[in-house]
């Protein structure tokens, strides 16, 4: 089967860093389901397992975290699909990846492709959309079904491809939603997705909340740099609210006052834990992808995918890396067909 791969970790802009190679189709067994790659999208965790690193791999390193595919084959303890299905999922990063034509993929973690998108589509939505909804309505005491709940919100980094899902999660649970962005492109997109208000992360965050009329916020998503953000979400969160993150800081943080003295939960997302550590609770994935399907088709949810680079191959692989590594990518990344 085709794959794309690595056996060096290099700048992306070597020829090297990922390439074009053939690998034996791999068996399912146990629960898992063989799937065959119809699309995929990219991820800053791409980027950062390519990153430059003095390992090299015996064996071809297949990246990729996010697909749509049809299953193939399943395993003998497989319950939840049948060849023939079309499904989406983020598979586990402890496993080959989802950038060869076949891969395997445990049942748990898969869910049903929504049936109103075509594979690309469908490709950009499993790890963004696992990661917003396991740290809003698994890690936060939130509920995906709340109307009106009156909270307000804000999503630093609302144009990127977790903020882009968290924004239309955040909104159809009843939360007032603020986005940041600075560019024009970005603050629309933001709206686009159903950010109620739009400020500029790139400026002090108190006194634009202030100026749109919130002294404080109930919620914040930080999905850019927790070190850079500490102080100013310190500020701005409200007592006995939440802050969810999901980029580890470079530094260790100063976890104390105004954190303490508000009481504030401080949330932090993997959304690889639960296949990696084989969690009880593992099939959550497969339910909430199943459910964010339905909403999908029900016109609740809609696609991040917001660029095509073409089919699945090394060199539009290393430019997607490329793309994502200038920090200017809006939504996601999609590559599909071979």
């Amino acid at each position: 089967m085709k794959a794309v791969g690595l056996t060096r970790y290099l700048p992306i802009d070597d020829p090297d860093s990922l390439q074009d190679i053939e690998l034996a189709k791999p068996e399912p067994t146990g629960h898992d389901l063989l799937v065959r790659v119809e699309a995929v999208s990219v991820n800053p965790v791409d980027t950062k397992v390519r990153s430059p690193k003095a390992n090299v791999e015996a064996q071809p390193k297949i990246l990729g975290y996010d697909a749509a595919g049809v299953v193939e084959a399943v395993g003998d303890q497989v319950t939840l699909f049948k060849p023939g299905d079309e499904v989406y999922y983020a598979g586990d990063i402890t496993r080959s990846g989802s950038n060869a034509q076949f891969q395997l993929a445990d049942e748990r973690i898969v869910g049903r492709k929504p049936a109103t998108l075509d594979f690309a589509q469908a490709a950009a939505m499993p790890l963004t959309t696992i990661t917003a909804w396991e740290l809003l309505f698994h890690r936060m005491p939130f509920s995906i079904d709340t109307e009106c709940n009156g909270r307000s919100l804000l999503v630093i980094a609302g144009a990127g491809g977790v903020g882009s899902i968290a924004i239309q999660l955040a909104r159809r649970a009843g939360f007032q939603v603020i986005a940041t962005a600075s560019r024009a492109e970005t603050i629309a997109w933001c709206r686009q997705m159903g950010a109620q208000q739009v400020i500029d992360h790139r400026q002090p965050l108190a006194p634009q909340l202030k100026t749109i009329g919130f002294e404080q916020v109930d919620v914040v998503l930080n999905f850019a740099s927790t070190d850079r953000y500490w102080e100013q979400v310190g500020e701005i969160i409200a007592p006995l609210g939440h802050v969810g993150l999901i980029v580890e800081p470079a530094e260790p943080l100063r976890i104390g006052d105004p954190y303490k003295a508000k009481s504030v939960g401080i949330h932090w997302e993997m959304m690889f834990a639960r296949p990696r550590f084989r969690t009880p609770d593992m099939i959550e994935q497969h339910r909430l992808l199943n459910r964010a399907a339905s909403l999908i088709d029900a016109g609740e949810l809609r696609s991040t995918q917001a660029t095509t680079l073409g089919v699945i191959n090394a060199a539009n692989l290393r430019e997607a890396h490329h793309q994502l590594e200038s920090g200017a990518t809006i939504g996601k990344l999609v590559l599909a067909g071979w």
